[in-house]
């Protein structure tokens, strides 16, 4: 009896235990490594980013992003990232346009950030201290936004925010801060689909423009990027 008891235990813990998160890591035919040789700054300061190897490490000031040096249409996108303060505040923009990134850069466009689809990259306690003034954290989450900023245009997908703007995530499975958290971004003629930490959770189709540069975003947080990797599409 002893014996059955410890089996159908053993049995149960297997059949109850949380599984762990399918996630795509960049090993495979066609991903390479995107370190500081494939990125430029646009409006940061020379000490704003530290990188090692396809890691980076920013202070989060000022405000402002660097840039791939080449433009991407069809890829995929791994980014890992970790903030160290509560409440911290960044992102990833894909299909960023070039003509504004460029303007930014020698100073004819004073913007602190781009035009381009982005990807929120927030710390859970954003909402909280948001709300700390009695104020409504109802038109953002902190679990993968995806919204079109400036210029750039896309169709997102529901669940919407209350201006129809943003893609709310239909999961939430965001870590805090001091933890690692995984994005896999696919980007395909004009839609885009986050995955957080191996749950797809958000997203838009029919992108203006669908092609453009990648950017790193720096505001006002230090946070550490790890991992990035791209493999290009057709």
């Amino acid at each position: 009896m002893k014996s059955i008891a410890l089996l159908l235990g053993l049995t149960w813990g297997m059949l109850s235990a949380e599984p762990a998160l399918p996630t795509i890591d960049g090993t495979g035919p066609g991903w390479v490594d995107l370190t500081s040789e494939d990125f430029v700054n646009i409006n940061c300061a020379e000490d704003t980013w530290s990188w090692k190897g396809n890691s980076v490490s920013c202070t989060g000031q000022p405000v402002g992003v660097i840039a791939t040096k080449e433009n991407y249409t069809n890829f995929e996108l791994i980014v890992e990232w970790c903030h160290h303060k509560p409440a911290g505040n960044s992102g990833v923009f894909v299909w960023g346009i070039p003509s504004i990134l460029t303007a930014m850069k020698e100073g004819e466009d004073k913007r602190a950030l781009p035009a381009g689809i982005e990807v929120q990259v927030l710390d859970l306690d954003y909402k909280t201290n948001y709300e700390k003034d009695g104020k409504v954290a109802d038109w953002f989450t902190c679990h993968g936004d995806v919204f079109p900023v400036a210029e750039a245009k896309l169709t997102p997908f529901a669940p919407l925010s209350p201006n129809k703007n943003r893609s709310f995530p239909t999961a939430e499975t965001t870590k805090g801060h001091g933890e690692w958290n995984h994005y896999y971004i696919r980007c395909i003629n004009g839609e885009v689909r986050l995955w957080v930490n191996g749950v797809e959770v958000s997203g838009g189709n029919q992108a203006e423009p669908a092609t453009g540069q990648i950017c790193l975003e720096s505001e006002g947080s230090p946070i550490d990027f790890r991992n990035l990797k791209i493999r290009v599409l057709p």
